[in-house]
């Protein structure tokens, strides 16, 4: 992945529904140009095993009344880096997994682009 970045000149990664946590060189190169996108409200319902419905099941078994996305720095750990966006949803009664994800969704689709604007300007400085 390193050496394709590197060949057609990137200048930052965007991970979503990457589901491999990245380490290694790439971390050094691209150090703070690599945002990824988690489907819950970091740090809560991150780490190993926490990806699609299984987060949105976690969210609901835990009774949480609020849901979402976050966008953050990938930093070689498993959803740990700083957080530049959320975007939250209400969690309701009957919610299933599949209706909360589509609550999600959207939100999700605007904080990747606003995360992607937010580190070309950071990149830019």
């Amino acid at each position: 992945m390193l050496g394709a970045c590197v060949n057609y000149g990137a200048e930052a990664i965007v991970e979503a529904g990457c589901l491999t946590v990245l380490s290694g060189e790439i971390l050094k190169v691209y150090e703070d140009r690599i945002i990824n996108l988690h489907p819950a409200l970091l740090p809560k319902f991150g780490g190993v095993g926490m990806f699609g419905h299984h987060v949105h099941d976690a969210v609901i078994a835990a009774g949480e009344k609020e849901s979402g996305c976050t966008i953050h720095i990938a930093d070689g750990g498993c959803d740990t880096g700083r957080i530049l966006i959320q975007k939250r949803v209400p969690v309701l009664p009957d919610d299933t997994p599949e209706s909360l994800y589509a609550r999600i969704a959207p939100k999700e689709h605007e904080a990747i682009v606003e995360g992607l604007c937010m580190l070309a300007k950071e990149i830019q400085k």
